[in-house]
């Protein structure tokens, strides 16, 4: 093979493989993304002869402040749930589920511009406690955009028009971390994942806030259905579990509670002052909620079963048809830079 020949080839494999990545950047996860743990959400769940559109709980922080001059601080309720599985890899993306409070219309109201994306300790139950998040190990603040590797993006798309029990349609969101802030998970070890929208407002919150004021929620899990993908064993236990039985529905469960609290996110203050959680209390799925609607995530009884959120993540392992068009292009190129030092 001649020298343009060669370079021909190294220049086609090259451009062949840029417009692969570029193809599959459109896609959530992106190629070659894997789940390592998977708790699907309630979306409209036949059990015990009944649909069940499952609920939100708030996850919101507000800043005071514009485009042109960020906010400082923000402040708010944040939600989060533990997790664990069974391969020490990065995470790299994420894909969870929530809905706008009183969202009766997908227009409603303005929709999430960035979200905190937080990964922490486990502070394991005391007798007659529960365990919650602890120190923060690494947190990402996600932006809406197209997905990319390394991006730092995130996608909103509606999977669900307004419910006929609490009138909120669901979302299903798909981000894909900064490069650099991929979190190193190790198997077997429970972490609390934290995402919390962040939301700029020109003035001081009101209480209660004014008609058209984004309040996120996130989404809880259908218990219905195992993550087969979770940690089961020590020192996780009990991991991901068979939690009890409702009418003869078995109820999966993944170690502990989710949990709700206060938040204050300072970005620009160091660790451990940047994230400030307080007051936090665990969270058990709704048969009613507090103005007497429902059944919301269940049939009588299931209000005593701890709750889990919505919500996968992913690891990345190589694409076989990229890794031989990278291949393809870098022996051509080596076999060029060899002729020429002949």
């Amino acid at each position: 093979m001649n020298t343009t020949s060669q370079r021909t080839l190294a220049l086609a494999a090259m451009l062949l493989a840029n417009l692969f990545f570029a193809t599959q950047s459109q896609a959530d996860p992106l190629s070659g993304e894997v789940a390592k743990f998977d708790q699907q959400p309630l979306i409209n769940t036949a059990y015990a002869g009944a649909t069940y559109f499952g609920h939100d709980e708030l996850s919101t922080a507000y800043g005071v402040g514009t485009a042109a001059s960020p906010p400082l601080n923000y402040q708010g309720r944040f939600m989060a749930d533990d997790f664990s599985d069974k391969v020490s890899t990065p995470i790299f993306h994420l894909t969870w589920w929530g809905s706008y409070i009183n969202d009766i219309a997908p227009t409603a109201q303005a929709h999430v511009q960035k979200f905190l994306v937080a990964f922490e300790k486990d502070v394991p139950a005391t007798p007659g406690g529960f365990s919650h998040p602890g120190t923060v190990l690494g947190y990402d603040i996600v932006t809406l955009g197209a997905l990319a590797p390394g991006s730092g993006t995130f996608t909103e798309s509606l999977v669900r028009g307004p419910d006929t029990v609490s009138n909120e349609a669901l979302y299903k969101y798909n981000a894909e971390l900064h490069l650099g802030h991929e979190f190193p998970e190790q198997a077997n070890t429970v972490y609390w994942l934290k995402i919390t929208a962040l939301v700029d407002i020109p003035q001081p919150l009101t209480t209660p806030p004014q008609p058209g004021t984004t309040q996120w929620g996130w989404h809880d899990r259908d218990y219905t259905i195992q993550d087969t993908l979770a940690s089961t064993t020590a020192p996780s236990t009990p991991g991901e579990h068979l939690d009890g039985n409702l009418f003869g529905q078995s109820i999966y469960h993944f170690q502990d509670d989710a949990v709700q609290g206060d938040l204050r996110f300072t970005p620009s203050a160091p660790a451990p002052n940047d994230v400030i959680q307080l007051g936090m209390t665990p969270q058990n799925y709704l048969f009613v909620n507090s103005a007497g609607v429902g059944p919301i995530d269940g049939p009588q009884g299931i209000q005593g079963f701890s709750k889990d959120l919505a919500f996968t993540l992913y690891t990345r392992v190589p694409e076989p048809a990229s890794c031989l068009l990278m291949t393809i292009g870098f022996a051509a190129v080596a076999s060029i830079r060899r002729r020429q030092n002949v």
